[in-house]
């Protein structure tokens, strides 16, 4: 992960969200998803970005299939914002940059 991106696993979910003080958007994707790929650096640099406001993180849907399975991810990109452990807004799909911003903002 690069930068302010947070590698969330199953392992460390509950850690990382769900018990997070900040909001956090979690991005769930996949190595084999183009449209995930579009994604990546917009994500990158709102976190670059949003530092103290809400943190990032990714999800590897094929590592981590609990936790996609518990969220009802069906397909990615999918980011989900959490707001006090709870999701706040579920955005499916690639938006630009400003569209993306304004959904996450929105929810916090």
């Amino acid at each position: 992960m690069a930068g302010n991106v947070l590698e969330i696993t199953d392992a460390n979910f509950e850690e990382t969200v769900a018990n997070s003080e900040m909001p956090i958007v979690v991005d769930f994707w996949a190595e084999w998803c183009g449209p995930c790929k579009m994604i990546a650096p917009i994500m990158e640099q709102l976190a670059d970005e949003y530092v103290g406001k809400f943190k990032v993180g990714k999800l590897d849907v094929d590592e981590n299939r609990a936790t996609a399975m518990k969220y009802g991810i069906r397909s990615i990109p999918t980011m989900l914002v959490f707001k006090d452990g709870e999701v706040a807004e579920q955005i499916v799909g690639v938006l630009p940059k400003d569209a993306l911003k304004t959904k996450i903002l929105s929810a916090l």
